[in-house]
């Protein structure tokens, strides 16, 4: 006898989720310099590799939508693609923060463009702050100072991404450590909040938009932490069985259109359930009044062959409402790299009838328990379409957000924003299909989806500062 609730949960979800040859259409692009600092002027000394500390870059490792034109974008932990050091991974005691940007969408004079112009601005430089102690690291036998901020004082104690930033006493959750290397940002419906997650712990912490300040920690079961800490990625990984993998954390961060609830996503999956090597990563539940966790798995493509698996990494993710979702997975391909884009696609999930797998550990264990997915964006696929050749796309598109809906030939559509990391290198090659170097700006796409592809679509309703 077949349950009748279960099958109509079933074909719920067959009416809901949105076909794959969605009308999802690139209409408009724009970039920011990535040669040009921001705002933060008293951060601008070289860095321990000679970079700039205030270089305006990686602004696409994570971007919110903040209301009206207004967009908050995290770069990571700074500019490490300089190599000067292996025994910090290359990490410099660049200053965490976030940068208020303006994203204006008009439409096109040419009509032989794209139907928007998209012009972007920086509005504002935000450094992100302690007011009670930060545990840094110092320096000794490392080859590198101390990684206390020289801004530092009595009640501001900068976050930065130094890898050696941590008490090697603890658990790498620990909450005091200063390392912090931001991946995933949102914005609160107040509109004075923010929540970003991080890959060092993982963590994820709550922030006072005006001030930088940090308000709370949100705590995730110890599953997700390494107890052998080290300042060098691979000796990290090496060194644990079970945690997040280094520089594979916390990734992605949505917020539900209700301002109740968190969703991370993890890069990679943990440790124990297979690292680099496995198939199901893990999304985490966060309950923003109690802190309260579920869990479930996501299952990622196999872009190598059944003999030899090989899986991509998640970047992003982004509510459509308080249990539908856009997934980014991707390669690392494309500009940046040196290399051609191939594997940059967004899915559609839903978690309403997903398995809660917080007690399930094991590669083989999640088989058959991940969420079920939808192709909604061959993100190469759409580029290309419009003359972008595979080596001109960013290897690192990683942040997601929708922004205000437009008119396209008197339809309303949802504008979905992508935006790149560029590493904080403004200038990269020549390489294999670029003669000389060739700028490499923070870039941002935007594309139009009709209300019909995400029938489910509720917008995130943001009051006060915009």
């Amino acid at each position: 006898m077949f349950n009748k609730s279960i099958i109509l949960s079933l074909l719920a979800l067959f009416v809901i989720a949105p076909a794959a040859h969605a009308e999802v259409k690139l209409i408009a692009i724009g970039s920011l310099d990535g040669k040009i600092g921001d705002r933060s002027t008293e951060t601008s000394a070289p860095l321990e590799n000679g970079v700039a500390g205030n270089l305006l870059g990686g602004l696409g490792s994570g971007l919110a939508y903040a209301g009206n034109n207004t967009f908050i974008a995290i770069p990571d932990r700074g500019p490490n693609a300089v190599s000067y050091n292996s025994a910090v991974s290359d990490t410099a005691s660049y200053i965490n923060r976030f940068q208020t940007i303006q994203l204006e969408l008009v439409p096109s004079i040419d009509l032989s463009a794209l139907p928007f112009t998209l012009t972007p601005s920086l509005i504002d430089t935000t450094l992100l702050l302690s007011n009670q102690p930060l545990y840094y690291g110092s320096g000794a036998g490392l080859g590198v100072p101390s990684g206390v901020p020289a801004l530092n004082s009595k009640n501001k104690n900068y976050f930065t991404g130094r890898s050696d930033n941590f008490d090697p006493s603890q658990i790498s959750t620990y909450a005091n450590n200063a390392r912090f290397d931001p991946e995933g940002v949102r914005v609160s419906n107040s509109g004075e909040q923010i929540f970003i997650s991080d890959e060092y712990g993982p963590y994820i912490y709550e922030f006072n938009r005006n001030t930088g300040k940090r308000m709370r920690v949100f705590n995730l079961p110890n599953k997700f932490a390494v107890s052998n800490l080290s300042p060098v990625s691979d000796t990290e990984i090496s060194g644990n069985t079970s945690g997040r993998v280094a520089n594979k954390g916390m990734e992605g961060l949505a917020i539900s259109p209700n301002g109740k609830t968190l969703f991370g996503i993890l890069q990679s999956p943990l440790l124990q359930d297979g690292g680099t090597n496995g198939a199901y990563t893990r999304i985490v539940k966060i309950d923003i009044a109690t802190g309260a966790t579920q869990e479930y798995a996501y299952q990622l493509d196999n872009i190598g062959t059944a003999a030899k698996p090989k899986y991509p990494t998640v970047s992003e993710i982004l509510a459509i409402n308080d249990s539908e979702f856009l997934v980014d997975e991707r390669d690392g391909k494309g500009l940046g790299d040196g290399s051609k884009a191939a594997f940059k696609k967004i899915y559609y999930i839903n978690l309403t009838n997903a398995q809660e797998v917080s007690n399930i550990t094991g590669e083989s264990n999640l088989v058959g328990k991940g969420v079920s997915k939808t192709l909604f964006l061959d993100v190469v696929a759409a580029l290309t379409q419009y003359g972008i050749k595979q080596e001109d796309i960013p290897a690192k598109l990683e942040g997601l957000a929708f922004g205000k809906d437009v008119k396209i030939n008197g339809v309303e559509k949802h504008t979905l924003f992508i935006a790149n990391d560029n590493d904080f290198l403004g200038t990269v090659g020549p390489d294999t299909y670029h003669s000389t170097s060739v700028d490499n700006p923070n870039k941002f796409f935007v594309f139009g989806v009709d209300s019909s592809d995400l029938p489910g679509f509720v917008a995130q309703k943001i009051k006060g500062k915009n």
